[in-house]
C-alpha cells in the first residue's frame, strides 16, 4: 500500500526524540501481556541480550517503511536529482553494480533486493551512519526484513517477516527469537560519492525515489545530528571517553582484534599500510562526499571523508601502496588503484583487492559493539 502522508522536514527525527523523551524504560518494564499483544509471533524466550537494552526508538513498528520492490534507473537518469558529490551506498555483486542513494535510504533504513541472484538486505541507520549489506538466506530460508522502531545502543533493530525474530542491524546477529544467536552473512560495501560510483561503475544502476511511498528525497529529517561536539541524542548510557561520540571512525575487526580509524587527518596519510593480526591492510581514504546527516538538505551540506581498507595481498603479491601525485599506486608493480580497491591502470589492471573493513560509523557506536577496539591513528600508533 502507497503511504500519501508527507513527513515533515525534521519529521522523523522529532517524533523519535518526543518518544524518547518520555521515558520509555525500555522492554523489560513491558507489561508482558501488552508487549506479546504487539509481536504475538515473537518467541521472547529465546534471546541473547538483557531485554533492558532495548529502548523504544519513538515510531512503531514499519512506520520507516523498507522498499520491498527496488526499482533502479540508469545513471542518465538519476543525475536530473542526485548531486554528483552526494552520498551512495556502493554495491558489486555478480558483475552488477548499484548505488543506494543515502538520501532515499535515510527514509527507508532497509531496501530488500536481488542482485544478480544473491537476495540481500541494505540497511542504514542514520543515527550510527551504519551501512551495511547483508544476505537474506539464513539456513537455506529466504527473509525479509523490516523495521521494529526500537533501538540498542542507539542503533536500528529489524524483524523478518518470517519469524518476527529481532535482529541487531550493527552486528547482523540475531537477538530475540527464532534466529537468536544466528548471524547473517555481511557483503562488502562502502558509502562513497555519486560521482565516484560513476567512475567506476558506467554501467552501475540507481535506486529510484519511485519506492511507492512520499517522502522528501534529498532533504535530511535528522539535520544537524552529526555535530562531532554533539551527544546522540537516543543514546543510553555513556559514549567511550577515547573519541568525540559522533567523530567517525573506519571500523575494521578482523579474527579476534578489532581497530578504529578516526577518520580526521587519514585523508593526508592515504594510502596507510598495516598490519591488523596477521593480515595485512591498506587504509584508503578520500575527501569530498556529502554528509547526509547535517544540513536541511543533503546538498546542502558540508563535506566528510570516506574510507575503506583491503587485505594487500594480490595472488603471489603482498603490496605496499604509496602516493605519487594525486594517484594511489602500489611499489611493486606501479599499478594505480581508486577508492573501491580496483586496478585501474597497470600491470595489475583489472584486479580486486578484498575490502575488509566493517564500514565507516559514528564512534559512539562502533565502540559500543566493539569495546575492546584499538583505537588506531593513520600513522599507526
Amino acid at each position: 500500500m502507497h503511504r500519501t502522508k508527507r513527513a515533515g522536514t525534521a519529521g522523523l527525527a522529532a517524533i523519535a526524540l518526543s518518544g524518547w523523551l518520555t521515558g520509555d524504560p525500555g522492554i523489560a518494564a513491558n507489561q508482558p501481556h501488552d508487549f506479546d499483544r504487539q509481536w504475538p509471533h515473537t518467541d521472547f524466550g529465546q534471546t541473547t541480550i538483557d531485554l533492558g537494552e532495548i529502548g523504544h526508538g519513538g515510531l512503531p513498528r514499519d512506520a520507516i517503511p523498507a522498499i520491498d520492490n527496488p526499482r533502479f534507473v540508469s545513471m542518465d537518469d538519476a543525475s536530473e536529482w542526485l548531486y554528483p558529490r552526494e552520498p551512495v551506498i556502493a554495491l558489486e555483486m555478480g558483475g552488477e553494480a548499484r548505488a543506494y542513494p543515502i538520501q532515499v535510504l535515510i527514509w527507508h533504513e532497509i531496501v530488500n533486493d536481488v542482485l544478480g541472484a544473491s537476495p540481500v538486505a541494505v540497511t542504514f541507520c542514520p543515527l550510527c551512519n551504519a551501512a551495511i549489506v547483508f544476505e537474506r538466506t539464513v539456513e537455506g530460508r529466504l527473509l525479509d526484513f523490516g523495521t521494529t522502531g526500537k533501538l540498542r545502543h542507539s542503533d536500528l533493530v529489524m524483524y523478518d517477516r518470517q519469524t518476527e525474530s529481532w535482529w541487531q542491524q550493527f552486528t547482523g546477529t540475531g537477538i530475540v527469537g527464532h534466529y537468536a544467536g544466528q548471524s547473517l552473512r555481511r557483503i562488502p560495501a562502502s558509502i562513497i560519492a555519486y560521482e565516484d560510483f560513476r567512475e567506476a561503475y558506467p554501467k552501475g544502476r540507481v535506486l529510484s525515489r519511485d519506492t511507492g511511498y512520499r517522502r522528501d528525497y534529498g532533504r535530511n529529517p535528522y539535520r544537524g545530528y552529526d555535530r562531532v561536539g554533539d551527544r546522540p541524542f537516543l543514546l543510553r548510557g555513556t559514549p567511550d571517553p577515547r573519541l568525540p561520540a559522533m567523530q567517525r571512525v573506519l571500523g575494521i575487526s578482523l579474527a579476534s582484534t578489532s581497530v578504529a580509524y578516526p577518520l580526521p587527518g587519514l585523508v593526508e596519510r592515504t594510502p596507510v599500510n598495516e598490519e591488523i593480526g596477521e593480515t595485512p591492510v591498506v587504509v584508503f581514504a578520500k575527501a569530498g562526499a556529502l554528509s547526509a546527516l547535517d544540513k536541511e538538505t543533503v546538498r546542502g551540506s558540508r563535506f566528510v571523508p570516506t574510507a575503506a581498507a583491503y587485505d594487500r595481498r594480490v595472488g603471489a603479491y603482498e603490496l605496499t601502496f604509496e602516493r605519487r601525485s594525486d594517484a594511489v599506486v602500489d611499489r611493486e608493480t606501479g599499478s594505480r588503484w581508486n577508492l573501491l580497491g580496483h586496478a585501474i591502470d597497470g600491470p595489475l589492471a583489472g584486479k580486486r583487492l578484498t575490502q575488509v573493513d566493517d564500514g565507516v560509523f559514528f564512534a559512539f557506536a562502533w565502540l559500543a559493539f566493539q569495546p575492546t577496539s584499538e583505537v588506531r591513528s593513520a600513522a599507526g600508533e
